[in-house]
């Protein structure tokens, strides 16, 4: 089975974000690792290979500046190879754009199935993965718990908002999943030294075919016009029990609109 992965590599979270002043966008220097809700797509997307007996594993991204440090981590996890779109008109593009790129970038891989996270660590727009299936005319098996490929039928289970489901749908597919649902493992030594010899080809946008107007800044139809700094956080109300501590917790409750 040839499995593909969403692997977005994002600014080490250790260190403090910063915003551009003039477009409020993340700052993306160097230094870039894994998004860690990743990790689990990439386990995710191993595990399927393994269980087929065969095939292989392709990490795909965007990013700028042709960055591959979190590339490596995932190859170094055992992916096979990887895929990066970068370009400098890149910049400033939306969710759509984005899931636009990333699909024409898999359909170069042309895999069997689409492993993703449920969302990014740094954007939490959730809607990537859906996206990408909607342009490839696939169908999506989104917020995955469990995952698992059988005579070219994918079974899942998926959280929902009133509990869970069981669904069941026949390659290609693209699938979400949620962080938590294997134990990602860990790169070996020889994990680490293989991942520097594993190939990692680079696109453009007009390698791909897609109009540089189409992304970016001037393709996004949304934009941040301003940002501030979140307030402190305010200090928690001690309720002292003198025998009605109940009627002031039901005051605050009732204040807070929660009852």
């Amino acid at each position: 089975m040839n499995v593909a992965v969403l692997v977005k590599q994002i600014p080490d979270p250790e260190l403090l974000p910063a915003l551009d002043p003039d477009t409020f966008r993340m700052v993306r220097g160097s230094g870039f690792v894994i998004d860690d809700a990743d990790r689990y797509g990439v386990e995710v997307a191993l595990s399927l290979r393994d269980a087929s007996g065969g095939g292989e594993v392709t990490a795909v991204s965007m990013t700028p500046g042709g960055e591959t440090g979190g590339l490596r981590a995932a190859l170094a996890m055992g992916v096979d190879k990887a895929l990066v779109v970068s370009d400098t008109e890149l910049a400033g593009t939306d969710a759509l754009s984005t899931a636009k790129v990333l699909a024409a970038a898999l359909a170069r891989v042309a895999p069997d199935l689409v492993i993703a996270a449920t969302e990014s660590t740094d954007g939490y727009t959730g809607t990537v993965p859906v996206q990408i299936a909607e342009l490839l005319g696939w169908p999506s098996i989104s917020y995955a718990t469990t995952v698992a490929c059988v005579d070219e039928l994918v079974s899942a289970t998926r959280q929902t908002d009133a509990g869970t489901e069981d669904v069941e749908c026949p390659l290609p597919v693209v699938v979400s999943v949620t962080a938590g649902i294997v134990e990602p493992r860990y790169p070996s030594m020889r994990g680490i030294m293989s991942a520097k010899s594993k190939p990692i080809a680079t696109l453009s946008v007009a390698d791909l075919g897609i109009d540089s107007g189409a992304v970016g800044a001037i393709g996004a139809r949304q934009a941040v016009i301003s940002a501030t700094v979140a307030p402190p956080r305010a200090g928690g109300v001690i309720v002292v029990d003198e025998g009605d501590a109940h009627e002031h917790i039901i005051e605050l409750l009732a204040e807070l609109r929660l009852i």
